[in-house]
Order: structure tokens, then C-alpha cells, then sequence
């Protein structure tokens, strides 16, 4: 019990971190282009990720374990964040929140196909209905909707999902933040020279806001926030900690209607609503 209860805490506190993300990125594109913004949110993390390992002086993960490091770096260094990157330049943060409510669904996929595990069938029908919710709102938006911003985070939010279910069970032998630690210095070697060839052109256009942007989504979404979620799913158990997410919309959307004053439809809230509804009965059958 003592275990669960630390799963879901540190779950907790990696989908508060986590919230800001996408508010964040939608700051930041206003000033960085989405590669450099990719790319540069890795480097940073990558440089904070190598000062721990060597201050702690960890051992280097074992050659069996880089396929599995690829696969989490692919799914959330590389493309989770240029994805959503992307997609922000097509639609709001609130928008794109949404969407956020089938990364429990994503999640659990993997966790049954990377991590081993088998949730009972009414997991399945109340997670499928949650997704079937957050599909029908974004084609049913009208001419608010971008296709293309859509389809980039649907793309996102499997690469994410991927990457999350192979972070967490590889967290269970290696740790939660030395997981993230290597994927994010695997990245580096692609990570270095796109961000050189993405550099801006001029600095003085960008605002204080695109800075902070850039800050956050570097030091928190893309390495603090990871030591609490990839150890919240290696303990808790990773369809059902992944159920979690279910709060990232409200946190989300709340933020991106008090910090970016963006406008928060009615429709957008009462989507999110029945998404977390959804996932809420998943989690009591996973």
C-alpha cells in the first residue's frame, strides 16, 4: 500500500509539471522556430542530465538497454516535443490540451505491449470512449480546427505514450531519472547539430515570455518533471498511474486561460469533462 500510495504521488507531481507544457510551448514558438525549440529544450536537458549522472557517478546503462533508450528518446526527447511544437503553430494550447486525454489510452497500449501488463476488459471500454470523446470534439469544432494541428498531436500523443510505457518499466532496473538522463544524452548527437542549423538569426526579437517558455519546457517538462512520472509508473504501474493524466487537461486548460488569456470554449470544457470522466472508470479496472 505503501508502494501504491508513492506511485500515485510521484505520478501526481509529474501531471502538475507536466500541465504547464504545452502552455509553455505555445510561448516559446512565439519566439524560437518548433526545431530549435526541439533541439534546444533537449541540449539544455541533456547538459543538466549529464551533471547528475556525473556528480552521482552512475554506472552506464548495459547494451541491451539501448534499444529501449532509443525508443524512449524517439518517443519523448524528439517526438512528443517537435510534434507539439508543430502543432501550436496550427492551434491554440487549449486546443491542444485536449488531446491530452488519449495519452492515458496511448499509455496503457504500450504498457500492455512494451510493459507486460493486462487491464481488465472495462478498462478498455471506458478508455476507448474517452478517446471516442476527444475524436469527436476536434472534428466537430468547424473552421476553429486545423487539420493538420490534429493530426500532429495525435501523432505526439502516441510517440508519447510509447515513450512513456518503455521509460517506466525500464525505470524499474535503472531508475526513474537516470532513464531520462540517458535517453536525453542518446539525442544529443542529432539534437547538437539541428539546433546550429535552426539558430536564429537575431535575438532581439524574442521576448522575455518566449525565454521563460524555453526555460520551463527545457528544466521541467523535459527533465524534472520525468524523475517523478517514469518513478510514479514503475511502482504505481503504468495503466494505472497513467490514468493520472486524466487531471492534465483541467491543469492545462486552466493555465492556458489564466496565463495566456487564450479564450476556453464551453464545449472545449465540457469534452475534457467527459474525457476525465471516462479515464476515472478506467482507472478503478486497470
Amino acid at each position: 500500500m505503501q508502494s501504491v500510495g508513492s506511485g500515485w504521488g510521484n505520478g501526481l507531481l509529474g501531471v502538475i509539471i507536466f500541465s504547464g507544457s504545452l502552455p509553455a510551448t505555445r510561448v516559446a514558438v512565439g519566439g524560437f522556430s518548433a526545431l530549435f525549440l526541439t533541439s534546444a529544450r533537449a541540449v539544455i536537458a541533456a547538459l543538466i542530465g549529464a551533471a547528475v549522472l556525473g556528480l552521482l557517478r552512475q554506472a552506464r546503462p548495459q547494451r541491451n538497454d539501448l534499444a529501449s533508450l532509443a525508443i524512449v528518446s524517439i518517443g519523448v526527447v524528439v517526438g512528443f516535443p517537435l510534434l507539439t511544437a508543430l502543432a501550436l503553430q496550427h492551434i491554440t494550447s487549449a486546443h491542444s490540451i485536449v488531446f491530452i486525454g488519449l495519452l492515458p489510452l496511448s499509455t496503457a497500449i504500450f504498457a500492455v505491449l512494451r510493459g507486460g501488463e493486462r487491464p481488465q476488459p472495462l478498462f478498455w471500454l471506458f478508455a476507448v470512449l474517452g478517446s471516442a470523446t476527444v475524436a469527436g470534439f476536434a472534428l466537430s469544432n468547424g473552421g476553429s480546427v486545423s487539420i493538420a494541428g490534429d493530426l500532429l498531436m495525435v501523432a505526439a500523443i502516441v510517440l508519447c505514450g510509447l515513450g512513456y510505457a518503455e521509460g517506466a518499466a525500464l525505470s524499474r532496473r535503472l531508475g526513474g531519472w537516470q532513464v531520462i538522463s540517458w535517453a536525453l544524452l542518446l539525442a544529443v548527437p542529432l539534437m547538437v547539430p539541428v539546433a546550429i542549423l535552426t539558430w536564429p538569426s537575431t535575438w532581439s526579437g524574442i521576448t522575455a515570455p518566449a525565454w521563460i517558455g524555453l526555460a520551463y519546457v527545457s528544466i521541467f517538462s523535459m527533465f524534472v518533471g520525468f524523475i517523478f512520472w517514469y518513478r510514479g509508473l514503475a511502482i504505481g504501474g503504468i495503466a494505472r498511474v497513467g490514468q493520472l493524466q486524466q487531471l492534465q487537461p483541467f491543469f492545462g486548460l486552466a493555465l492556458a486561460g489564466l496565463l495566456l488569456h487564450e479564450p476556453v470554449a464551453w464545449s472545449m470544457i465540457a469534452a475534457t469533462a467527459l474525457v476525465v470522466a471516462c479515464v476515472f472508470f478506467a482507472r478503478r479496472f486497470a
